[in-house]
């Protein structure tokens, strides 16, 4: 994964912005399935690397919801 996307990410979480990582994975989603729907070249290596960024990114929001949660916020 991308150093800049990592931290990125966890800016988001530092400043608390769940809304900010939904809209990623989001986008980072859609990139993916619209690769996926390509023919006439190999996606794989993109896709794979979006792959990574989404399940960092899910990491991160699970890390944000637990830290909500015990701050109770």
């Amino acid at each position: 994964m991308s150093k800049a996307i990592e931290q990125i990410v966890d800016a988001y979480v530092r400043l608390g912005k769940r809304q900010a990582l939904e809209d990623l994975r989001k986008q980072r989603s859609k990139l993916a399935i619209d690769l996926k729907t390509r023919s006439g070249y190999n996606f794989s290596l993109p896709i794979g690397q979006i792959d990574e960024e989404i399940a960092v990114i899910e990491q991160r929001i699970e890390k944000l919801d637990a830290a909500q949660k015990t701050s109770g916020n």
